[in-house]
């Protein structure tokens, strides 16, 4: 069964829409009505109370149709029978209704009467719904012309079909039942009078009810011509027409006066369509019945004593007789049994009624001019004027008809005009010529009759057209008038016929030629002229008195130029402009004062006519005005005493003294209205409208500050008098603007500056801003409150004058709040900003901001929602001020239903003129305000406590958003809403990243209904994008619906609490959605797998089914990715001319002309697009013209360039959106795969498919350098997260057991896969259209890829540990190592292939970057260099970049490198970064190709490169170093750790050279240059070697181990021993030497890991350095150290150094065997660990995550296979550095033994004077037989426990380290003995 609420939105959808509705649309459509046709036959049946139904109620169970049964409570069941009782409604369904209330509204704490009240309303909100629908598909038939014909037919088939069954007979009957005093009606004495509306609102029940028979009569009407009534229900309606009539005398409110008129009309349209649809061969359907023409002609003919009756009967008297002229012709030909002999006889009887009765004037008066009949809907308004035109054409057309109204015609003619003054009796106005002749019927038939036709016409100008009946009456009208009410009434209809424009041009000639004998233009300008010539020579005359102006001159002359006035309107545009060559005798009259004000009122409404016929018509009027009208002479203002003065005849005296006095003002109406237009026309605005002060003062003084105080006879004139002054401001405000002099204009109060120096725009902001004359009297206009004004729009005639009123002076308001700004602060404290005026009267600010419920006119809702913008802006305490009133739930209600009605519209709105736009906007920019602030309180947050506390429940309150959560849950009428879902969605994003309130809207969007509108990444997200030749509009707003969409989404998987079950799924939701993963589980809600399960819901993982969909991140990436139009701006391909082309640009690029106001403006997106109109009259005034060939030309050229400014906002507009879809894209996309990535299944596959498709998207031709770079930033993205995501995590593994393979191998993507990803990138890299910010993204992903594809194994998991692990694995791991070491190697060949073949292009853009790039560009080239290098093969790229002369040219710039900004600038350290990585390019190639690379870096003089740079200097000790310098070298800490390290790698790699040449002379050079580097940079090693050695630091070590290595290899070869190194070396060796290395506990070591494993490593490498220096010393040097220092020698040693000892050297090899010894222990217990790693408890698992800091790894949730996996992990990473440890340990260790052997093998050290040993020992006597014992005591445990280090522990072979040992233990043993 199909919802009434349903059936109302497929009927609009597919009738109602811009566009031709889809065949979806048409489908749904079709399937509604049939589902439907029940419900439109039973029209507002429903089933009645039953005691069965009643008694279950009371049971307090009820089972509703296809639901479990339903448990009431006492509350319920009382409310349910108060609605069955009061609705007349059966007590199922009232309960029916109760359930459809609480999942509507939620009534959970409501009140009981709040409940009733709620579903009462739900239940006739259903009711309005289904009429509304019938109403809907009525109209399509009857009025649009826009619906397909398919569709009309097949709806009008589907009407008649329901009409046929008895729809008719059910409207008639409705209408009257409803009309009732009881339940089943209007509700009995003891029923609930109110109920709440679908928007909260609490209305009456009679006024719905009223409302619902409103409706009802409209279908009534347009069923009539769907099908012709039949006689029964034609006299139905005539006793409903009568009763309803009589209905009026207790209550004539405007909707039962339009029930009423819908019943009259309903007959009108009846007769005359049934009449009109005869045919000759087919009777009417009425005419059929014989009897019922004598029926109800008694019935018509009857009189009766209710004159409201009477005159609707008049009507329908009318009405019948036109049915019987029409049908007399019909039934005359045809002999049958229907026509009666009294059928003529009826006819006249009726004729002679209406002439009595003068039934036009009835209608006149009692329907055509009520306001209820005004303010009816348009379209039915349209439909009864429509049959009035054919009413009255039928009526004029028959003969009888025609006799008839020549009788009455004359008869008038016969009555005498009797002389009157004009001035002596009250002024002409409308309908005076019916009071003046009550009782002659004759002549009021012929008046009122013509006053009809106007009435229709002035409505319905469109129904002159090719009416020849009425011209036909025209001509017979026309013809000799000598009666002035006749004359006045036939000129009043020519002037509504002149209402179009073939109607003007008609009536122009019939006035021009000699169709009447009388009446013509001749006759008005001739009248002028004579009266002018009159009043010239009585003025000539002395002491003559002016003549007296006839009144029926007067009034036929205002009707003459009633007509002239519309003829000039309305003419055609270029033969108006000959029409009327002579204009001056319309100004002859207006200065003298014995002319009527009324006919003064009329010249000057014709000449405004004529300001628009030509520019040259403009200029004349002003100067006539300036030489005949009355002067503006400007006195002081009303009320103020002054001196008396001479009266002068002026505007101000004739308002004040003739004008008031008669309580009529159409001459100051007429001034005013005409020096508007006037002043509108101006162009030059550059005197600002000081001209016009006079003028303005003149209406600021006298006309619009008194107005409240005037009597006026007609309300009509005193809201036309408001409108031309209220006008009058307005156009000062939009017309000039304020410059900045104008802040200076503020003079005292006290003295106050003449009239020539004042400018209307400042006085009227000055009055604004001060609360004076103009602001009170129009506050005085607003203050009485939207509900007195909506009242007297629809109950008043003069209502849309009123309502005109309001809106000018809303829209003022606008205009000052847009401009008080700019002058407050210089004015201050004379004037204050408007909102500090309207706060000394919150009633002011209250009444304001009501208008948004004035439903009536947009425009008015608009500049209130504009004035709430710009007070929220500025008043902090808005909200609590609306809130202390007590208005602020009912401006919540209000806003929530101007937001509801715009969305009901089912046709597009300009954006400008869109209160819905306008409402979104305003709570965007308030969500940043101080709370609480105007979005809190009209989304309906709690404001009694904390916002981000707030619960929102959008079902319980009526409010914005309820409609906005709504709509965006629909997405109902794309074509139409579309900006309004666009800015929705950005709204709740904006509200997510509002600190206060996302809380509250973020829980809100994860509950299960909303879930952050997922499931629309299924509809409008890969939605196919609209043509952008036919919808750019939708193109462009659905791009941005996309984004915000995304973004929002991306939000929640940013910010989501995980704790929240509700969040946690709506993520899965999310996430499902995105990457096509959903889950299926029975019973449950939509789920997607959780990568998790394992760890939280292994129980469930068999219960659900997995299916795999399409990821949408693909299919929305290939919808943004399009070729972008193009936005740039090159007009000389537009412009052929050189000259405008060049001053187009300065227009356009000109700040002057170009800023806020100028050529551009801002969209409500934020977009800068050209404002057209403001560009072309800039053009204008840029263009010089001279010739008309150059008037053309420059014609030509602006229309071309405003061609182009449309086509570039229109590109502009879609590259920004879709660039904005784009980030949204990337967003979240990004946070996916870096924060929920665990939630999903084949990452690594969704993680290489976006990938690809990013890298593919870039490298398209299509793909813009914008674009690009986000692609690439978002590939950059993926692939970091395949690093990540290479090794398999316990998340992958289907076994609870983990094997070492599992934490070893790693989970790459195929090589075909890598290959891909290269390619791709290659190609994007090598694109056309690049820029160096998205090369250095591209180069980072390039190096992310080498990264990627240079680690087989996990590179956490050392490689040592790797064999230990895998001996007690199976061969087929082991084959499985190999074939991933087999591929491996493949991959790094393809790599290559694939890079070789692109080498050139790459080649030429990286060397370009690092050579001419920004510093940023140059650094990472060098890196993409360095990995170049390190992928390269056979020294392909080092012989590309040599030929190029690359490497030489990358010294040069080392060499020339220096600071020139200073040595601490953001520049400079940009520098020292470039300098970094191109030392890195070079020491990659040193370690790349080994000797070959160091020798060709050192045949190129890298050294002497590196010494020239001048940033090495500043390095070294401070020491010798100037004061200037030393501060330098204080602060530049970081960089020294960014140059020096680079540089001292480099050094010691080239040090490899020195140990593996062979050729003598070659090893000398090498030696020799970097001895000298040495010794250039003695500052720098001497402040390495004299840093602390027990820091921490990470590169301090490596600075000192770098320095250290390189001295050993190189300096033994130094003779001069001036620099101080050695010594240096030998008091680090006794530092070293003698420290302690015990470590403390292990489970002390293992809480600080990661610190303690790289600084013990590092002080054993450093150790391992030193003794490489001496054990050369002593191998090659023979150096003979003494056992212990002598410090009590008094003998120094030769050289005066302090020399290493052999206890030294013992006492560290005792300190490497303790250290080698726990190193091994520790490696075989961790490895023992990790092999028993599953048979381990959670406990201990637990200990040893926690022991390694790792806590923040797992969580509580995390099962026991992931702490498991992690402990794993850790535990290598720590076995890895203890293999590590030993690894170097042992050749250390290995070394001391050599040099222990080598002094106890010769026992007696060389004492030849001529060997450099006298230039190193200390001494050459023989060591005391003590510290020989000494020594052998401490060396013998060493050595046993060295000989005790098991192999299987250290993993190293003992064989020849135990030879040593044991050699060396065999002579100490010797040495002992002696």
């Amino acid at each position: 069964m199909v919802t009434p609420k349903q059936l109302l939105s497929a009927i609009e959808s597919a009738l109602l829409g811009p566009l031709p509705p889809a065949p979806a649309q048409r489908v749904e459509l079709i399937h509604a009505l049939r589902k439907s046709r029940s419900s439109f036959q039973n029209l507002l049946s429903y089933p009645p109370p039953k005691p069965s139904d009643r008694a279950q109620v009371q049971g307090k169970e009820v089972r509703l149709p296809d639901s479990p049964p339903i448990s009431l409570d006492d509350q319920d069941v009382q409310i349910a029978l108060k609605l069955s009782d009061d609705l007349h409604l059966n007590e199922i369904d009232s309960v029916h209704l109760l359930v459809s209330a609480n999942q509507e509204w939620g009534i959970m704490g409501r009140e009981p009467l709040e409940i009733l009240r709620l579903a009462a309303g739900l239940w006739y909100t259903e009711r309005r719904d289904l009429i509304t629908a019938l109403y809907t598909l009525l109209r399509a038939v009857v009025l649009d012309q826009a619906v397909e014909a398919d569709n009309v037919l097949d709806i009008q088939k589907y009407l008649e079909d329901l009409i046929g069954a008895g729809l008719r007979q059910r409207l008639i009957l409705l209408i009257k039942e409803l009309a009732r005093e009881e339940p089943a009606g209007l509700g009995g004495p003891q029923c609930e009078p109110y109920i709440l509306d679908s928007r909260g609102t609490l209305v009456e029940r009679r006024a719905v009810v009223c409302r619902e028979r409103l409706i009802l009569g409209h279908c009534l009407v347009l069923s009539i011509l769907v099908v012709r009534p039949s006689s029964r229900e034609v006299k139905e309606v005539f006793s409903l027409l009568k009763d309803s009539a009589t209905e009026l005398n207790e209550d004539n409110s405007t909707t039962k006066q339009q029930i009423t008129y819908s019943l009259l009309f309903s007959l009108v349209i009846s007769f005359i369509s049934d009449a009109l649809g005869a045919v000759p061969d087919k009777a009417a359907v009425l005419t059929q019945d014989v009897s019922f023409r004598n029926e109800f002609q008694e019935m018509v003919i009857a009189s009766g004593n209710d004159p409201n009756i009477e005159a609707l009967v008049d009507g329908v008297r009318l009405a019948w007789t036109v049915h019987l002229m029409l049908i007399q012709d019909s039934i005359a030909p045809r002999e049958t049994t229907s026509s009666s002999p009294d059928d003529l006889t009826k006819l006249l009887s009726c004729l002679e009624v209406i002439s009595s009765n003068n039934v036009f004037r009835s209608l006149l008066d009692k329907v055509l001019r009520t306001a209820a009949f005004q303010n009816d809907d348009e379209d039915m308004i349209y439909m009864y004027n429509a049959y009035l035109h054919k009413l009255i054409t039928c009526f004029l057309s028959h003969p009888l008809a025609r006799d008839k109204v020549k009788e009455s015609k004359d008869k008038a003619m016969a009555i005498l005009t009797p002389y009157r003054v004009a001035g002596s009796h009250d002024l002409f106005h409308e309908g005076s010529s019916s009071s003046q002749q009550a009782g002659e019927t004759g002549p009021i038939m012929f008046v009122s009759l013509l006053e009809f036709m106007s009435e229709i016409y002035q409505r319905e100008p469109e129904l002159l057209s090719g009416n020849d009946v009425l011209w036909t009456f025209i001509n017979f009208a026309g013809e000799d008038h000598t009666n002035i009410q006749t004359l006045v009434a036939f000129l009043k209809m020519l002037s509504t016929l002149a209402s179009s424009e073939e109607g003007a041009s008609k009536v122009f000639d019939l006035l021009k030629g000699k169709t009447f004998r009388s009446v013509g233009w001749g006759t008005l300008f001739d009248c002028l002229s004579i009266y002018a010539d009159r009043f010239k020579q009585c003025l000539q005359t002395a002491g003559a008195m002016l003549p007296e102006f006839q009144e029926g001159d007067a009034k036929a002359l205002v009707a003459y130029l009633h007509v002239l006035q519309k003829v000039v309107e309305n003419g055609n545009l270029h033969e108006r402009k000959n029409w009327f060559p002579d204009i001056e005798p319309l100004f002859k009259l207006l200065s003298y004062e014995n002319v009527p004000p009324y006919l003064k009122g009329a010249l000057r409404n014709a000449i405004a006519a004529f300001i628009h016929v030509s520019p040259a018509h403009k200029d004349t009027i002003w100067s006539y005005l300036e030489q005949y009208d009355l002067p503006v002479v400007v006195g002081p203002p009303v009320g103020n005493i002054v001196q008396p003065v001479t009266p002068v005849y002026d505007m101000q005296f004739e308002l004040n003294e003739i004008e008031a006095r008669r309580e009529r003002y159409p001459s100051t109406i007429s001034f005013i209205n005409l020096i508007n237009s006037l002043i509108a026309e101006e162009r030059d605005v550059s005197d600002r409208g000081r001209r016009f002060i006079g003028i303005f003062r003149f209406i600021y003084d006298h006309v619009f500050g008194p107005f409240p105080q005037r009597a006026y006879a007609d309300p009509h004139e005193k809201w036309e008098l408001v409108i031309g002054c209220l006008q009058h401001f307005h156009m000062i405000l939009r017309k000039y603007e304020i410059k900045d002099e104008d802040v200076e204009s503020v003079t005292e109060q006290s003295q106050p500056s003449s009239l020539q120096l004042q400018l209307p725009l400042l006085e009227l902001l000055k009055d604004f801003m001060s609360g004076k004359i103009v602001f009170r009297t129009i506050m005085g206009i607003i203050l009485p409150g939207v509900n007195t004004t909506i009242t007297e729009r629809t109950t008043k005639t003069y209502g849309q004058l009123l309502e005109k009123a309001v809106q000018l002076s809303l829209e003022i308001i606008v205009l000052v709040l847009e401009r008080d700004l700019l002058v407050s602060d210089f004015w201050r404290p004379l004037y204050q900003p408007l909102d500090l005026i309207l706060l000394q009267d919150h009633n002011q600010i209250i009444a304001l901001l009501a208008y948004v419920r004035f439903d009536l006119q947009p425009q008015i809702q608009l500049c209130s929602i504009k004035i709430m913008s710009v007070l929220s802006s500025r008043m902090v305490g808005l909200v609590q001020l609306l809130l202390k009133s007590n208005d602020g739930n009912v401006l919540i209600e209000d806003y929530a239903a101007c937001l509801e009605s715009r969305l009901d519209e089912s046709q597009e709105i300009e954006h400008a003129n869109d209160p819905g736009i306008l409402i979104m906007q305003l709570l965007i920019d308030n969500i940043s305000r101080p709370a609480p602030n105007i979005t809190h309180l009209l989304l309906k947050f709690d404001l009694d406590g904390p916002i981000e506390r707030s619960v929102l429940q959008p079902k319980f309150h009526f409010s914005c958003l309820k409609i906005i959560l709504d709509f965006l849950e629909k997405l109902a009428k794309p074509e139409v809403n579309a900006l309004l879902h666009e800015f929705g969605f950005q709204l709740l994003y904006e509200l997510c990243l509002d600190p206060l309130t996302s809380g509250p809207i973020m829980d809100l969007l994860s509950t299960k209904k909303y879930q952050f509108f997922a499931y629309h990444l299924d509809t409008i997200g890969v939605a196919s994008l609209h043509r952008r030749s036919s919808d750019h509009t939708l193109r462009v707003s659905s791009l941005h619906q996309r984004a915000w969409l995304l973004k929002l989404l991306a939000l929640e998987l940013h910010a989501g609490d995980m704790n929240s079950s509700t969040h946690r799924e709506t993520c899965r939701r999310i996430l499902g959605h995105l990457f096509g993963q959903e889950a299926i589980e029975s019973g449950t809600d939509f789920n997607i797998s959780n990568s998790l399960a394992p760890y939280n819901d292994a129980e469930h993982l068999g219960a659900r089914t997995r299916t795999i969909g399409k990821s949408k991140v693909l299919e929305l990436l290939d919808i943004v990715q399009f070729r972008s139009p193009d936005t740039a701006m090159k007009l000389s391909s537009i412009v052929p001319s050189g000259r405008y082309h060049i001053l187009a640009e300065e227009v356009l690029v000109n700040p002057a002309t170009s800023d806020k106001g100028g050529t551009y403006y801002y969209t409500e997106r934020g977009d800068r697009l050209i404002d057209l109109a403001a560009f072309s009259d800039k053009l204008w005034q840029r263009f010089t013209v001279g010739t008309e060939p150059e008037l053309n030309q420059v014609r030509e050229t602006i229309q071309l360039l405003l061609r182009w400014g449309w086509k570039h906002n229109k590109n502009l507009e879609e590259q920004a959106a879709q660039l904005h879809m784009l980030t949204g894209w990337s967003q979240i996309v990004e946070i996916s795969a870096s924060r929920k990535l665990s939630f999903l299944e084949n990452r690594t596959e969704i993680l290489y498919e976006v990938l690809d498709a990013s890298l593919t998207a870039s490298a398209s031709p299509d793909c813009s350098l914008k674009m690009a770079y986000i692609l690439t930033q978002v590939a950059l993205t993926f692939m970091a997260k395949l690093r990540d995501e290479r090794f398999l995590s316990s998340s992958g593994l289907n076994s609870d057991a983990l094997t070492c393979l599992d934490i070893i191998t790693v989970r790459q993507l195929s090589n075909g896969a890598c290959h891909s990803i290269l390619f791709k990138l290659i190609m994007a890299i090598l694109r056309q259209e690049s820029s160096e910010p998205l090369r250095r993204r591209q180069y980072a992903l390039l190096l992310s890829y080498f990264q990627y594809c240079g680690h087989v194994l996990d590179p956490e998991i050392p490689t040592s540990v790797i064999g230990s692990l895998l001996l007690d694995e199976q061969d087929g791991e082991d084959s499985d190592l190999e074939k991933i070491d087999k591929e491996h190697v493949e991959l790094a060949r393809v790599n290559f292939s694939i890079l070789r073949k692109e080498a050139q292009g790459i080649l030429d853009l990286v060397t370009k970057d690092a050579v001419h790039g920004s510093e940023p560009g140059k650094t990472v080239s060098f890196y993409v260099l360095d990995a170049l290098i390190c992928v390269d093969q056979d020294k392909y790229f080092l012989n590309q970049l040599q030929s190029r002369g690359f490497l030489r040219s990358c010294l040069m710039g080392i060499g020339n490198f220096s600071y020139h900004e200073g040595a601490h600038s953001f520049n400079s350290s940009q520098r020292a970064c470039t300098l970094e990585s191109e030392l890195a390019f070079l020491l990659r190639i040193s370690h790349k190709y080994g000797n070959s690379g160091a020798k060709v870096l050192f045949s190129m003089g890298v050294l002497e490169h590196i010494s020239s740079c001048r940033v090495i200097y500043l390095q070294g000790s401070l020491r010798n170093v100037d004061s200037k310098l030393r501060t330098y070298v204080a602060i530049d800490v970081n960089r020294q750790r960014t140059v020096v390290t680079p540089v001292l790698r480099l050094l010691f790699s080239l040090t490899s050279l020195v140990e593996n040449c062979d050729i003598f002379e070659v090893k000398n050079k090498i030696v020799r240059e970097i001895l000298e580097f040495i010794r250039g940079h003695q500052l720098l090693f001497d402040q390495v070697l004299h840093q602390d050695l027990l820091a921490e630091d990470d590169q301090t070590m490596e600075q000192m181990n770098l320095v250290v290595g390189t001295l050993s290899k190189v300096w033994p070869y130094e003779e001069s021993n001036d620099y101080g190194f050695v010594q240096a070396l030998f008091s680090m060796m006794h530092i070293l030497f003698s420290r302690n290395f015990d470590a403390p506990n292990m489970a002390s070591q293992v809480h600080r890991l990661e610190g303690k494993r790289k600084s013990e490593v590092g002080l054993f490498r450093l150790c391992f350095s030193l003794s490489s220096y001496l054990y050369f010393l002593v191998m090659k040097k023979s150096l003979r150290l003494q056992q212990v220092s002598d410090f009590s020698s008094n003998q120094p040693s030769p050289s005066g150094m302090l020399q290493p000892t052999l206890m030294l050297v013992a006492s560290l090899l005792n300190a490497v065997t303790t250290a080698l010894e726990r190193a091994a222990e520790e490696k075989s217990i961790f490895l023992n660990k990790i092999r028993n790693i599953n048979e381990l408890s959670r406990q201990e698992v637990d200990m040893i995550i926690s022991m390694c800091s790792r806590k923040d790894c797992v969580s509580s949730s995390d099962n026991i296979q992931k702490r498991r996996y992690i402990a794993m992990v850790e535990m290598c990473q720590v076995a890895g550095n203890r293999d590590q440890l030993v690894a170097l340990l042992l050749p250390l260790a290995e070394q001391l033994l050599n040099v222990l052997l080598v002094h106890f093998q010769d026992s007696v050290p060389s004492s030849d004077a001529s060997q450099s040993i006298r230039a190193i020992t200390s001494g050459d006597q023989l060591d005391s037989a003590h510290d020989i014992s000494s020594i052998c005591g401490k060396l013998i445990p060493v050595l046993e426990r060295l000989e005790l280090l098991s192999e299987e522990k250290t993993g190293h072979n003992h064989k020849l380290f135990r030879r040593l040992v044991a050699s060396l233990k065999e002579m100490v043993i010797k040495k002992m003995s002696l």
